[in-house]
């Protein structure tokens, strides 16, 4: 029997997931790829070969009650009704936040858990959905080990010094530090730098993970020294819902004289601020394209987008000292050629110069001239765990044996 693996990404109403081959030492290998969306009313569940064929289509009705408990489940079925002489070995999730405790994915038990249930404050709209599959998994399926795989891991190579903010000593023992985030981006980027430009891979790159989340992070060597989220995935960049750097003065603002709530004003930083904040239309920087021309505010949302990523790559370029590769990411930074262009030309001072029918066609280098180059590289969050899960369950096969 061939052995897969399963990496899940769960959502509030989702549930994304990717079945690999890991027979051998070679890089897994996908298989199929899949989602169930609308989950709790009118689902839908869709899964397609790799190579993006449409395999099987399903959906519910919305008395049906079909949420991620039945999703899972039903994925386990149409699993053995496909397995074609595979066998399940393991899940991979994706979690958000792994805090202080976790800088390497680590295999799911009870104190795993329990370590992971504390951290959902530091990431309210994410950590919950993060850990529900985990704990249908381990009650309904005891016997298959899970993984979880961290954002915040390949961070944890930073200094102290990049993770600490100028609080008391008191709230950093608590866990009031800098994290960062899109780590399983970053490191799947990290690893495939060497395919692109060999110099790259022990250079100074700068990764723009654009997206509806969206943040930078600074590459020395490939490892992590810098990156602009923070304690939340609320920090850094302006995203499709969310703020980014925001002065914290203005919670207080909210809170006294605005009266709200805390959930209120927790509301307003996650789901209705950012691109949709700003221009008041959409989150989704193709509706937002779409309308600048003659909609001041979309406009305004896209500019202050672009400023900020360009502002904030001067800042990652200091941590760095300088800067020899630029990365585009994640879909704003893989689709979007407009975005590119207007980051590419605020950052003309430093060298960079775009190659504009490169960017046309999606590069991978965009750029010309002899100064920092700069590439599209497509992310691929699930392989990483995939490579991740198998690691760990390679090291506890091995501790088994012996």
């Amino acid at each position: 029997m061939i052995p897969v693996l399963i990496v899940l990404n769960a959502g509030s109403s989702s549930l994304k997931f990717q079945v690999f081959d890991i027979e051998g030492d070679t890089e897994p290998r996908l298989v199929w790829k899949g989602l169930y969306e609308g989950l709790g009313g009118a689902a839908h569940f869709i899964v397609r070969h790799a190579g993006g064929a449409n395999l099987d289509e399903m959906s519910w009705t919305s008395g049906e009650e079909f949420g991620h408990e039945a999703a899972l489940m039903h994925l386990i079925s149409w699993l053995r009704q496909h397995q074609e002489g595979r066998t399940l070995a393991a899940i991979g999730h994706r979690v958000v936040h792994g805090g202080q405790a976790f800088s390497a994915p680590v295999l799911v038990d009870d104190n795993v858990v329990q370590v992971l249930e504390k951290l959902v404050p530091l990431a309210p709209l994410h950590q919950p959905h993060n850990l529900e599959p985990i704990r249908i998994v381990r009650r309904r399926l005891p016997g298959i080990p899970q993984v979880a795989c961290f954002d915040t891991g390949f961070h944890h190579t930073q200094s102290d010094i990049a993770t600490l903010f100028a609080l008391p000593r008191e709230m950093r023992e608590r866990g009031v530090q800098r994290y960062g985030f899109h780590g399983l981006s970053y490191d799947y980027v990290s690893s495939v730098l060497k395919d692109y430009d060999p110099r790259l891979a022990e250079g100074r790159v700068i990764v723009a993970h654009l997206g509806n989340g969206a943040s930078l992070c600074a590459l020395k060597g490939g490892v992590s020294v810098a990156t602009t989220m923070g304690f939340s995935a609320l920090d850094g960049l302006p995203m499709g819902t969310r703020c980014g750097a925001v002065d914290a003065g203005v919670i207080f603002y909210m809170l006294r004289e605005m009266k709200l709530t805390p959930e209120a004003a927790e509301r307003v930083l996650y789901t209705k601020s950012g691109l949709l904040g700003v221009s008041g239309i959409s989150n989704d920087m193709r509706v937002l394209r779409s309308k600048a021309a003659t909609d001041v505010d979309a406009k305004r949302a896209i500019d202050l987008f672009v400023y900020r990523i360009t502002r904030e790559i001067g800042s990652l370029m200091a941590a760095l000292g300088g800067i020899d590769g630029l990365v585009f990411t994640a879909g704003i930074g893989e689709n979007d050629t407009a975005t590119r262009a207007e980051v590419m030309a605020g950052l003309a001072w430093a060298g960079l110069a775009l190659d504009d029918a490169a960017n046309r066609t999606g590069g991978p280098c965009i750029s010309s001239g002899t100064g920092p180059t700069a590439w599209v590289i497509p992310t691929n969050e699930e392989l990483v765990i995939a490579r991740q899960t198998r690691s760990v369950l390679g090291a506890m096969q091995a501790r088994l044996a012996s």
